[in-house]
């Protein structure tokens, strides 16, 4: 007998849900509509004594290979006809498999020993066992919407519990003194359904889905007759599964294997609507609050001693020039305004600069409105694969802001063919990332996974994109370019200004490298957290603290580029359109960087396509990373160039 075990993973902390600051600006909505609504999927069910429990199958799932792969795909027991359930995008994307299962209860009545069903393996099905043990697969199970969890208690902690989800296919080990590693299936699963009373009607709510999994070699008298067969090995008349071997049921060509189950009811104290806590506290390394919270004051405390400086420098500056009093004293000035006849020249490659613009203002609102979402409550992990398909719902119905912010910039320059500008909006990112994806999903088609993205969700993706996403990323385009164009606060000169050397350090590389690092120190611990529940298969639900993390990097991202370009213009290097973009952009490249360090500090993937999907993703992230933060840092420069030259005399 062998209870599943594995190693503890790192999580996100047990702390705060949502900062203080915006549990008070909401808390009046939030109690006014605590008990006036219920989100889609995930209103409270009922059961009375004797009502039946149907337990869902999802996808087995391994953080070794990030390949996720269907319940079935594995010769378990099966029921009569296999129905697959209503997914919504989210979830087809996360390769989320949600399928019946023969797996029965009936409520508060516990079943002992029960009998599934028996099967006998071959080379092929021991083998296709062998592998899903190799590669550490767990198995994901579904009631009432709870995610199946093994409970595992830690007497050297005060939170003795912690959680993990699902349970493991099965473990290697030696048996019977023999040297030889052998591979055991987990073919007995002791349920645990923890259910809150309601004492005036009887009524009971599901609040808990546990399992402790064990493998027996069952044994049985005379021949197999299914439901009429009596196990040596299990007693179901007494009290409590009684298992008398202490023998594994091992995974090997020609041996038979029966799979049973128990399942046992437990009154609990926790509420409906707290079930899901014990979820999110799947952690056995607390990080404390306080750490988190001093190193984003320190980021604060830096931002505002770098803007004071630049506030009273600018102050300063723009006094002394609008004091000269002759020409000559102007000629004889150094500095920013100098340049004033060249600040506002188009740059080079202007059309694409202007796509990445609208592009990142599209993203910018995209994760603004989900991120409020994400706070009221409407994304919380119940509601699976919500957070995916509003992401992406969003991004289609936002690309109206990203052709209007494009073609805006584009007439600033000077542009007269909207609709090309407004094509290459609507194109150019979505194509680089379809073209990424693309590859990355026949990988995963190669290798038969569930993770593999169906041809109708394909073509609804490509529906999306051109159906809705282009039209208005045109009509935006539109609209803004019937708009009067900005003026410029100052004239451009008809022949560009020679620029001086620069020095060493105002290399356009270097400070483009240095100014990414501020950013990303903004946002790096939340990062860990980030990448911990993407691909260690956890829960992500603090949104509350990451709004507050994105304030600070849209802060951070901004001020950091607003002072390279003050000390550019100084040096009398005009050319701040593409750096601008650039500077707090290259945080992207420290993201990838520290995306390559905790693949080979965290992660224990093994194989060339896991690896392969890893740097995928992550270059997609990144790539999203850079247009995001390039755009914040690109329109903080903007206001701040028109702020400065037109506060000052030009003759």
């Amino acid at each position: 007998m062998a209870p599943a075990g594995g190693r503890c993973r790192r999580s996100h902390p047990p702390f705060l849900a949502a900062p203080i600051s915006t549990l008070l600006l909401l808390l009046s909505f939030l109690v006014h509509g605590a008990h006036s609504f219920y989100l889609p999927g995930v209103a409270p069910e009922d059961f009375i004594k004797g009502d039946e429990l149907r337990v869902k199958v999802n996808k087995l799932t391994s953080i070794k290979t990030q390949l996720p792969y269907s319940f079935y795909s594995l010769p378990f027991c099966r029921p009569g006809k296999i129905v697959d359930s209503a997914e919504n995008l989210g979830e087809v994307l996360r390769g989320d498999r949600i399928e019946n299962s023969p797996y029965v209860f009936k409520m508060r009545e516990p079943k002992m020993c029960n009998v599934l069903c028996r099967v006998n393996l071959d080379a092929k099905t021991a083998k296709a066992f062998k592998e899903k043990i190799d590669d550490e697969y767990r198995v994901n199970m579904i009631l009432d919407n709870l995610p199946l969890v093994v409970a595992i208690r830690r007497l050297d902690q005060e939170s003795p519990t912690i959680f993990q989800l699902g349970y493991h296919v099965g473990f290697k080990g030696q048996y019977s003194g023999s040297k030889e590693e052998k591979y055991f299936i987990h073919n007995h699963l002791a349920f645990t359904v923890k259910f809150h009373r309601d004492l005036q009607t009887d009524s009971a709510r599901i609040v808990g889905f546990e399992v402790k999994p064990y493998s027996i070699k069952h044994e049985y008298e005379g021949k197999w007759a299914e439901d009429k067969t009596r196990l040596t090995t299990c007693d179901p008349h007494t009290k409590r599964t009684v298992i008398n071997s202490n023998t594994p049921q091992e995974v090997d060509d020609k041996k038979e294997i029966v799979f049973t189950y128990d399942v046992e009811f437990q009154e609990s104290d926790v509420k409906w609507a707290s079930r899901w806590d014990a979820y999110l506290l799947m952690s056995d390394d607390q990080i404390h609050w306080f750490s988190i919270v001093n190193s984003l004051m320190i980021v604060l405390f830096l931002s505002g001693m770098v803007a004071m400086i630049m506030l009273r420098t600018l102050y300063r500056d723009i006094s002394k020039y609008n004091e000269l009093e002759t020409q000559e004293e102007a000629q004889e000035e150094t500095g920013w305004k100098l340049v004033h006849g060249d600040v506002f020249r188009p740059p080079m490659n202007s059309e694409l600069l202007c796509v990445y613009v609208g592009t990142g203002v599209q993203f910018f609102c995209m994760i603004v409105v989900t991120m409020l979402f994400a706070i009221l409550g409407f994304l919380s992990p119940s509601n699976r694969g919500g957070l995916m398909t509003a992401m992406l719902l969003l991004w289609v119905f936002m690309g109206l802001f990203a052709g209007y912010a494009s073609s805006r910039l584009y007439k600033l320059f000077k542009g007269g063919e909207w609709k090309k500008i407004a094509l290459r909006t609507a194109i150019m990112f979505p194509g680089i990332i379809s073209a990424i994806f693309f590859v990355l999903n026949a990988l995963i088609w190669g290798q038969k996974s569930s993770g593999a993205v169906p041809f109708g969700t394909m073509f609804a993706l490509v529906f999306l994109w051109f159906g809705i996403s282009v039209p208005l990323v045109f009509v935006g385009s539109y609209i803004g370019f019937k708009k009067p164009a900005l003026e410029d606060p100052v004239k451009t000169n008809k022949i560009p200004r020679q620029i001086p050397e620069q020095a060493w350090y105002m290399n356009p590389a270097f400070s483009i490298l240095i100014g990414g690092i501020l950013p990303f120190g903004a946002v790096f611990i939340e990062l860990f957290f980030i990448l911990t529940s993407i691909w260690l298969n956890q829960f992500y639900y603090i949104f509350g603290f990451l709004f507050l993390v994105f304030i600070i990097l849209i802060i951070t991202c901004a001020e950091i580029t607003v002072v390279l370009c003050y000390f550019q213009l100084c040096s009398e290097d005009y050319l701040w359109w593409w750096r601008s973009y650039l500077t707090s952009g290259s945080s992207a490249v420290y993201l990838f960087l520290y995306a390559t360090f905790y693949f080979f500090t965290k992660l224990e993937i093994t194989k060339l396509v896991s690896g392969v999907l890893y740097f995928g993703y992550m270059l997609i992230a990144s790539y999203a990373f850079f247009v995001l933060t390039g755009t914040i840092g690109f329109y903080a420069c903007f206001w701040f160039t028109r702020l400065i030259y037109s506060s000052v005399k030009i003759d």
